[in-house]
């Protein structure tokens, strides 16, 4: 399926790395598979793409100077010498936009015949992730927002000697040609990449997950796609980034649910995890939450039983609980799965010890977004204890109110036989209720609150009437 889906083309490669991300859609094993497709065209396909160079910077370059470095599915890379510089020149594929809305139509048409043989579940996953594909794709081929991205993160890390961008030349770009300062590096995954720089593979892949966890979670815009091939080390240490076509802006309120779902993992408080998967738009708001609730409770047990755990293990782990109910990834947390995986695949390969949640844990915690795992419990504690003060402080006097008004006769416990006639044990509702109230109160005993206290109270309390009334009749 992977070389099949490399020999269709542009839009079908793009689907695959799209795949790539939906373990909504797809098993792991597919996931993998698909997620090895990275833009591998041959230069040579399609039409020459000098032409777009000609037409839109004919006056600008000496086309003499024209060098390709690289090409992609959707584009190809050159280098070019402008006013003494060298600078690269990204170029769409000429004659891309036909291809690619063909075979979307392709795609459109292929989609009710899958989802004939889809469960309903994958049926709603199928048809929101060809929706989403759409606008993946029209983002990628649109380079005048790919340019305003780049300069937007090269503006956010102006002063952070960690990482380089390299700088957009805008009267050079178009929507078909992105002009850029050209900078080179060593691929962070090549043997030779740390060589003669003061810096470890540890440290770059910890300064990798806290770059991009900058981009996503503080400055609200981010490269999406920390494949290999787009990951460099400069001769100075640095971590260099290439190719911001896959990249996305979250909104301030999808910032806050992320951290919300990572406090929710953190705490192991369910009801906070399912919260925070429907404010994402993961879960539907009107699904079963109780019964989420116990998929979601036996993930965390699942996962709290392994020696180590990883994002994947966590994504992996959650998509499978879920496949009963009906939730989708939209393509901001689809790219942010994607930023999570491959980033921490290749945080792996630099250091097969790498700790990917420990690194996160720690960033969220330095930037004041979560509490420390002491904090939360204290804070979770003393909130429960206050909460639970006052109804304590009560029981003692509702007790013995409830036990002066059975004395007295005023709280009755009456049952009928369904003839009408009197038979049996008169007094067996008390025992009932009581009987009734422990089972009630066991129930409570998984609640955070202490409910069980004052419900066991009045069943004791109960079964104590019966025991009387019973004796003296």
């Amino acid at each position: 399926m992977r070389d099949t889906m490399l020999e269709l083309g542009p839009a079908f490669v793009k689907i695959g790395q799209v795949l790539s991300t939906r373990p909504d859609i797809v098993p792991p094993i597919y996931a993998d598979a698909f997620g090895t497709l990275q833009d591998e065209v041959p230069e040579d396909a399609g039409e020459d793409p000098t032409r777009i160079v000609d037409e839109e910077l004919d006056d600008e370059l000496d086309r003499s100077t024209l060098e390709p470095i690289a090409g992609g599915s959707l584009a190809y890379v050159y280098t070019a010498q402008y006013q003494g510089e060298r600078i690269a020149l990204k170029v769409r594929r000429p004659g891309l936009e036909p291809v690619i809305e063909r075979d979307l139509q392709v795609v459109r048409g292929l989609i009710p015949l899958i989802s004939s043989f889809a469960t309903e579940r994958q049926q709603y996953s199928i048809e929101n992730a060809a929706d989403d594909f759409e606008d993946i794709i029209s983002d990628e081929l649109d380079f005048d927002r790919e340019g305003r991205i780049m300069r937007e993160i090269r503006e956010n890390f102006a002063d952070d000697d960690r990482v380089v961008i390299p700088a957009v030349y805008e009267t050079l770009s178009s929507e078909r040609v992105l002009a850029m300062e050209y900078l080179t590096g060593r691929k962070i995954t090549d043997d030779d990449a740390f060589d003669d720089v003061d810096v470890t593979p540890h440290e770059m892949a910890t300064r990798i997950i806290n770059v991009y966890l900058e981009m996503g979670l503080v400055d609200g815009v981010f490269h999406a796609d920390p494949h290999p091939g787009n990951l460099a080390v400069t001769d100075g240490g640095r971590l260099l980034l290439f190719d911001f076509g896959m990249s996305e802006r979250l909104p301030a309120t999808i910032q806050e649910d992320i951290i919300g779902l990572y406090r929710a993992l953190v705490r192991r408080d369910v009801d906070d995890l399912v919260d925070a998967l429907i404010a994402l738009d993961v879960l539907e708001p009107h699904v079963n939450r109780s019964e989420v609730s116990r998929v979601l409770e036996l993930v965390i047990e699942n996962l709290e039983g392994r020696s180590e755990v990883t994002w994947r293990m966590i994504i992996t782990e959650l998509t499978t609980m879920l496949r009963d109910f009906p939730f989708r990834i939209p393509p901001n947390v689809m790219l942010l799965i994607r930023v999570g995986t491959v980033g921490e695949g290749v945080c792996r390969q630099l250091d097969p010890e790498f700790d990917f949640l420990a690194v996160v844990r720690s960033f969220l915690v330095e930037q004041g977004l979560i509490e420390s795992e002491l904090d939360a419990i204290i804070e979770e504690t003393w909130t429960d204890a206050r909460q639970s003060l006052p109804a304590l402080a009560r029981i003692p006097d509702r007790f013995d109110r409830t036990l002066y008004r059975l004395e007295r006769g005023e709280l009755v416990v009456r049952t009928e036989p369904v003839d009408g006639r009197r038979a049996g044990d008169p007094h067996l509702g008390y025992a009932v209720v009581a009987g009734a109230l422990v089972v009630a109160a066991s129930i409570l005993t998984f609640h955070a609150r202490p409910y069980e206290v004052p419900v066991l109270a009045v069943a004791v309390a109960l079964f104590v009437v019966y025991l009387v009334r019973r004796r003296g009749s």
